[in-house]
């Protein structure tokens, strides 16, 4: 089964698009690293929790959107190994400064345990 790299991150909603070309920009790298998929996602419907939720999460602000991202890789190794190239790859430093907080960035690595 695969494994998921999955990102939660709050963007400034007046960012929308250059946060847009940067994940189109960044997604053909992690696919030459090896990925199988890279899906980004802004939040449309993110209610307020009672104890926490995806705002609370980043400490979204009114002006700022949800964005929830993974990267499918066919393993950890695979994942891993992505990483080792992002430190040394200069086409990351080229994309120029972040439109997002990458403090309050959110993201973990997971196994596949179930898929249909």
């Amino acid at each position: 089964m695969s494994y998921i790299q999955g990102f939660v991150v709050p963007v400034p909603k007046a960012k929308k698009e250059t946060y847009i070309k940067l994940a189109a920009a960044s997604a053909p790298i992690f696919m030459e690293y090896g990925a199988v998929r890279v899906v980004e996602n802004w939040s449309e419907n993110t209610p307020d929790g009672k104890v926490t939720d995806y705002k609370k999460a980043v400490q979204a602000t009114a002006d700022e959107a949800v964005v929830f991202s993974w990267i499918e890789w066919p393993d950890q190794k695979t994942c891993d190994g992505a990483a080792q190239k992002m430190e040394s790859d200069p086409r990351w430093g080229e994309m120029g400064e972040m439109p997002f907080d990458g403090k309050r960035l959110i993201y973990a690595g997971f196994e596949t345990i179930f898929e249909t």
